[in-house]
């Protein structure tokens, strides 16, 4: 399914949440230009060098893209950005410093006249409208920062310790509210002929993903502890050591799954009847002790046993893998959800994109600048055109 076949992408982005937003685009068969300084690129390409010396994160965002290199402090590149924009492009994505596109010359006010059908989307730490610019728009908005600030730190972690999540989630939260935005955008372009402005903050995408914490909290009452991988107000719900030191993570939902439980898994059927656990409330309450039981429970057995049992029982369960698992998940293997993308360093492996099948499309991950000369001669410069623009160092 590539429904944005024919889409053209230009996209001044850098880190995570705008490439992602782009990706997403891209693997829907949207022609995404990804515009780079010349010489080093996306500063993301240096992040890490885990992937046969590329960057994981690059990897991960970068794929069916094409490069450009520009140093947009030049006029003659910015020239060149003008009439790519203008010719070619119905989307135009960009995360730099709030008011870095507008000084540029290519913030939505300088499209709205010249080309009313773009669709431009700014992705920002923590908004950049003009009129409503609020007292943290210039603030530096890196991921763990907006964490931080949206509340996701304060309800991660244990209860010694706040921790960060471990992955971008403020990026990605952004990227993907973009990715949503820029979609329902062309939906209505199709219908007016009229392109927009999209304004995504990256705080405010994080601060719609803690609706549960938030509401959990609300009106100054206490918000849920932070329980490590636990859950905060339902118990037992969170991981359990077995007893050949796998750890298995389980959680029950009702007090049907909680007798069953205590018949089938832990064969202590009596518990269902003592009233310290009688509903999850009470269960909350008496936490450590009913934790204890269950340790006690499981010392005997196996992981796969433990797992056995609960799966009798009908009850949710999960293991608690590490990375190098779920490379070899079982699941992800039979429904053949990996596949091949090319890249600078040869073939590489990746997931197909959730909601597609064998027709995504998995082009390889560019080199810097890989694309530029080609995109240049499809704007129509000649051979000396490109080559002085390459000794100006423009691209």
């Amino acid at each position: 399914m590539q429904p944005l076949r024919g889409l053209v992408v230009v996209a001044l982005e850098h880190a995570i949440a705008a490439p992602l937003a782009t990706r997403q685009l891209a693997d829907l068969g949207a022609r995404v230009i990804k515009i780079e300084r010349p010489g080093e690129g996306d500063f993301a390409r240096g992040y890490d060098h885990r992937v046969r010396g590329l960057s994981s994160h690059f990897v991960w965002t970068n794929r069916s893209k094409e490069s450009l290199t520009l140093d947009l402090r030049q006029p003659a590149a910015r020239a060149v950005l003008e009439r790519l924009v203008l010719e070619k492009a119905d989307v135009l994505v960009q995360n730099l410093a709030p008011g870095a596109a507008a000084r540029l010359g290519f913030g939505h006010a300088e499209w709205r006249e010249r080309k009313p059908a773009l669709v431009v989307c700014d992705i920002s730490g923590y908004g950049d409208d003009p009129q409503r610019p609020g007292p943290y728009r210039d603030k530096k908005a890196y991921d763990l920062l907006i964490q931080a600030e949206a509340g996701l730190v304060s309800v991660t972690g244990t209860e010694e310790t706040a921790s960060k999540a471990g992955i971008s989630m403020a990026d990605i939260a952004a990227g993907m509210h973009a990715y949503a935005a820029i979609l329902a955008a062309l939906i209505e372009r199709g219908r007016t002929g009229q392109g927009m402005r999209i304004d995504i903050s990256m705080f405010e995408a994080l601060a719609e993903w803690m609706g549960f914490p938030l509401y959990y909290a609300f009106d100054g009452a206490e918000p849920p502890p932070r329980r490590g991988a636990s859950h905060a107000t339902i118990f037992p719900y969170g991981p359990f050591p077995a007893g050949d030191g796998t750890t298995v993570l389980f959680g029950l939902q009702n007090e049907r799954e909680w007798t069953s439980f205590c018949t089938t898994v832990l064969r202590r059927p009596e518990l269902a009847e003592d009233p310290r656990y009688a509903g999850n409330a009470r269960r909350v309450e008496h936490r450590e002790a009913l934790q204890q039981i269950i340790i006690d429970g499981f010392a005997a057995l196996s992981g796969p046993e433990v797992i056995a049992r609960l799966d009798e029982a009908q009850i949710a369960n999960a293991r608690v893998n590490d990375l190098a698992a779920v490379w070899k998940h079982a699941q992800l293997a039979a429904r053949g959800r990996w596949r091949t993308v090319g890249s600078p360093v040869g073939d590489l492996p990746v997931l197909l994109p959730p909601g597609t099948d064998a027709d995504a499309r998995l082009d390889p991950i560019p080199a810097v600048g890989e694309h530029t000369d080609a995109i240049l001669a499809e704007l129509g410069l000649d051979a000396a055109a490109i080559a002085a623009l390459h000794a100006s160092g423009a691209v």
